[in-house]
């Protein structure tokens, strides 16, 4: 497709993290190869998160996932921007209703790599894992209850500096993030049948004002379709279980001729308690992902429903 230069470039707001400008890089390098542009016809626009600034606490003590996005919407919101980039696992499940995501990447690997031991039999009794994320440190408690948890916030590197200074013995990163740093030989992939992946890693969005007809139309040339709809089943699954920060719930979806197939897990935030099951329903079919949810919640003990809201009020 050859679509007609703008005007004025493009304006792709982003994270300043490496991970976030790596993904905003690849974003243009899409948009630019999908409407024949030269990569001037989109400028990268860095923005400070909160949740970047804030580097001591668990995100969900301090505000949850909205500070990942809410300096991007105040952008978004003032025209200072065009599109915003977003690691899809950081987005909150409820948007404001003046935004959409108008594009979905293709997925990259959404499986976890453990740094600091060749695989969790392999690591050391009584160890420290190194994680904030509340659905690592309960399943790989239910797998290793003689491990502890300690909080480990920070990008990519600072986390593997905290490592090599022996804050924790091993931690967990995402395998997507460690490709886009060409880092993958720091740890070991886990198999993503046995460590269920987050709701929606390894996937980027882009996302934009819904009012913006001319910008929905520019950003949807690169979605991918499979991806997108992966990911809405993913979040419709979280939005079902009125999952937060603090809600321990892992998901693996595959596809199945035409079908998409949801697998998740909830945990206490200890570990040892969990629960699993799986649906199948076509794609987009967001009664498909409720109906699971309902299903988890009805047969959960109370120490993982505590954890979990359950559906939004009509």
């Amino acid at each position: 497709m050859n679509t007609p230069l703008p005007d004025k470039p493009l304006r792709l707001g982003t994270r300043q993290s490496p991970l976030a400008l790596a993904q905003a890089e690849e974003a243009r390098s899409r948009l630019c190869q999908a409407h024949g542009w030269p990569e001037s016809a989109i400028e990268l626009v860095p923005v400070t998160a909160s949740g970047d600034r804030i580097q001591d606490r668990p995100l969900a003590e301090i505000g949850g996932k909205a500070l990942w996005t809410k300096e991007l919407d105040a952008w978004l919101d003032a025209h200072e921007i065009d599109a915003a980039v977003h690691s899809m696992k950081d987005v909150e499940t409820i948007r404001p209703p003046e935004f959409t995501i108008a594009a979905v990447l293709a997925r990259a690997d959404a499986r976890d790599v453990l740094v600091g031991a060749e695989s969790i039999a392999a690591i050391p009794q009584g160890a420290r894992v190194g994680t904030s994320a509340p659905r690592r440190a309960a399943q790989m408690l239910h797998l290793r209850p003689d491990l502890s948890a300690v909080t480990f916030r920070g990008n990519v590197a600072t986390r593997l500096a905290k490592l090599q200074a022996g804050e924790a013995d091993v931690t967990l990163l995402a395998a997507a993030g460690l490709e886009r740093l060409d880092q993958t030989g720091v740890g070991h992939v886990l198999p993503a049948d046995t460590f269920l992946p987050a709701p929606a890693q390894g996937a980027i969005g882009l996302e934009c004002l819904a009012r913006r007809a001319d910008i929905v139309e520019i950003i949807a040339a690169v979605d991918h379709a499979p991806s997108h709809a992966a990911i809405r089943a993913e979040r419709a699954l979280l939005l079902g279980l009125g999952g937060n920060c603090h809600s321990p719930i892992a998901v693996l979806t595959t596809a199945a001729e035409g079908n998409i197939v949801l697998r998740a897990a909830l945990f206490s935030p200890d570990g040892s308690l969990r629960i699993e099951d799986e649906a199948r329903f076509p794609a987009n079919d967001a009664a498909g992902p409720a109906a699971l949810a309902a299903r988890l919640l009805d047969a959960a003990p109370e120490g993982i429903r505590a954890h979990f809201g359950g559906p939004p009020a009509e």
